[in-house]
């Protein structure tokens, strides 16, 4: 597995990184997101197909903690089409 942390920058209103950071565990990946702030996080995950391919999809998370504040959420909500054109990822 592999996860990389994408914010939205509120001034210039912006998606990057918001970390040079490859995640390649989950672990490391649930420590470092807020506990009050919204992010994306696009996910690539190896896999099998019964027929012994290898694929490896991209998958993209939008956490988004109970904590976070309102405007912060329909930043993110607003986004997420955007994010996922960018990220290349289906639906």
């Amino acid at each position: 597995m592999q996860a990389i942390i994408y914010v939205i920058d509120k001034q210039t209103y912006e998606i990057k990184k918001d970390s040079d950071e490859i995640y390649t565990s989950v672990q490391e990946l649930a420590e470092d997101l807020p506990d009050n702030t919204p992010r994306y996080i696009v996910v690539s995950y190896p896999l099998k197909t019964s027929d012994g391919r290898l694929k490896t999809p991209l998958v993209l998370v939008y956490w988004r903690p109970r904590t976070s504040g309102q405007e912060s959420r329909m930043l993110y909500a607003g986004a997420v089409e955007m994010m996922r054109d960018k990220a290349g990822v289906s639906q």
